[in-house]
């Protein structure tokens, strides 16, 4: 299986991609004007790639970035979306879930059946009142986010709701399926069971975290399964730095950054310090070096975000750079380096 050659070479056109889970309003709020100028920025700096899922907010993403994308031409970018979780209007659901705040009146309950699949499919064109959607990523099938029931759910996803995903891209449907998690095992669970199109890796393949370096990567390419990697900053410390400027705690892995990753980063910041490479510049670049990563998606909640992703995506960074963090042990010695 692969995602054809074609829309492989559009997604590394994309580098940085838009990430949309700050328009469902991650963390903190963002206004509809504001979301709307995110994505017409992005547009306009020549992101061609838009990412986001019901989880986002939910629905909330779904519904902005749709309203933007219906006034462009559809055949010029590639969308991605996530299955798995199906919504359901409830006046009474809690504005706030999930790391989410003012969030759109509805529950949502996991689903990764065929059935499942295609419901979530539909729903998520019609929020985003658009006839096509080119990936979809089966959302969050890990143990840390499932529990003691992933071990059904994951059943479901095999048995039937991967053979649905299958057809819908032999019907010409969809381009393109795999998984959209944060973690190595359940890629390589699920490879072991069944063939992909592509990945979304958030946050395993950075500046600071090597985890789907030794096997993961190297099943990809053998497999030909194009690896999407979310997560570049990991839920902020490559953003913020050790020492984020408002005095708060660093975020990794989406809570307080452990004191060794501080640490770390800290001494990755001195390397870039030394060379005048922003850290940040350095996080998007970073993963692009390996052949297996076909292209690296960023979120942004401002329309300076956006255009500042871009123009670190393309800064020059030196060769030295990326040997001194070698020489210092700062990264893994095996990584192929940003030439």
């Amino acid at each position: 299986m692969s995602l054809g050659a074609p829309l492989r070479a559009r997604l590394a056109a994309a580098t940085p991609a838009l990430g949309c889970a700050p328009l469902g309003n991650l963390f903190r709020s963002v206004d509809e004007s504001q979301a709307d100028a995110v994505v017409r920025r992005a547009w306009q700096e020549g992101v061609r790639y838009f990412d986001t899922a019901p989880h986002y907010g939910h629905g909330l993403s779904e519904h902005r970035l749709g309203r933007v994308l219906r006034t462009l031409p559809r055949d010029d970018f590639v969308l991605s979306t996530k299955v798995g979780r199906i919504l359901t209007a409830d006046a009474n659901a809690p504005r706030s879930a999930f790391g989410y705040v003012e969030a759109l009146p509805f529950v949502q309950h996991y689903d990764y059946t065929g059935d499942g699949v295609r419901r979530s499919l539909e729903d998520s064109l019609q929020r985003m009142g658009l006839a096509r959607i080119d990936i979809v990523f089966v959302h969050d099938i890990d143990a840390t986010t499932q529990g003691a029931a992933q071990p059904a759910r994951f059943k479901d996803l095999l048995d039937s709701g991967l053979p649905a995903l299958a057809r819908l891209k032999a019907d010409g449907v969809i381009a393109g399926y795999g998984l959209g998690v944060n973690e190595v095992g359940i890629c390589l669970d699920t490879l072991a069971h069944a063939d992909l199109d592509v990945l979304l890796l958030a946050g395993r393949y950075t500046l600071v975290d090597q985890d789907a370096l030794a096997r993961l990567l190297p099943e990809c390419q053998r497999r030909d399964v194009a690896v999407v990697l979310g997560g570049p900053f990991n839920s902020g410390i490559l953003a913020s730095g050790a020492r984020p400027r408002d005095g708060g705690a660093p975020y990794f892995n989406y809570q307080p950054a452990p004191p060794d990753i501080i640490t770390r980063v800290a001494a990755i910041e001195a390397v870039c310090a030394q060379f005048d490479v922003p850290l940040k510049a350095a996080a998007l670049q970073f993963p692009r070096a390996h052949p297996a990563i076909a292209c690296v998606l960023a979120g942004a909640r401002t329309a300076g975000e956006v255009a500042e992703n871009v123009a670190l995506a393309r800064r020059s960074i030196p060769a030295a750079f990326w040997r001194a963090l070698v020489e210092r042990r700062l990264i893994d010695p095996q990584v192929p380096l940003p030439s």
